[in-house]
């Protein structure tokens, strides 16, 4: 038979050709640390999903439709407390006036002597002041400038700033002293140039 006559090759055939090895991954890009997740839940995760950065500050939170209110001062305080102070300041310099106009300075042995006066014979801005409170005190207004007119000034500056006191207690408005260095210094320069002619011949009128 044809079939007998074939060869029949014996050798074993090729094997067939592997698949090439596969190419390691690609490393992906950093894309920074990772961000810890929301307390809130996914939902806010996915509201933020699209943001990058931070919101900018928005203040803090009001309430929808309603503007902060406006800042209220403090109410004052009672009216009887608003006037303690300027009442016991006026109080104190009658409760002194009273004292200087019953005991009489221009007698000796009531009140002690003027060091400068007493050491040096030079008369200090406030010699005289007590004969002219006790002056003032029985009306004499001439004996009072004669004793000592800075005193007398001193007494009507006092009594217009209680006024103002009392005034502003009483619309609950407080008094602030706070006079400017220049203020300050004119009165003491006033004060200066009375003490310096007083102790003048020519100004003896000025001498208690």
């Amino acid at each position: 038979m044809s079939g007998d006559n074939r060869r029949v090759d014996a050798t074993t055939p090729p094997p067939a050709p592997s698949a090439p090895p596969p190419s390691p991954p690609h490393p992906a890009p950093y894309a920074g640390p990772p961000q810890p997740e929301s307390s809130a839940g996914p939902e806010s995760s996915a509201s933020q999903a699209g943001h990058e950065g931070p919101s900018p500050y928005a203040g803090p939170p009001h309430s929808a439709g309603h503007a902060p209110a406006p800042y209220a001062p403090p109410p004052p305080p009672p009216l009887r407390r608003r006037l303690l102070a300027p009442l016991g300041a006026l109080a104190a310099a009658a409760a002194a006036f009273a004292y200087v106009g019953a005991v009489d300075p221009n007698e000796p042995g009531h009140y002690p002597v003027c060091p400068l006066l007493r050491y040096t014979g030079l008369y200090c801005p406030g010699c005289g002041g007590l004969r002219s409170a006790h002056a003032f005190v029985h009306g004499d207004l001439a004996a009072a400038l004669g004793a000592n007119a800075m005193a007398v000034a001193g007494y009507a500056a006092f009594a217009v700033f209680v006024v103002f006191w009392l005034v502003r207690a009483v619309r609950g408005v407080p008094v602030r002293l706070d006079p400017s260095p220049a203020l300050l210094w004119a009165v003491g320069g006033i004060w200066a140039v009375f003490c310096v002619v007083r102790n003048l011949p020519a100004g003896s009128a000025l001498a208690p």
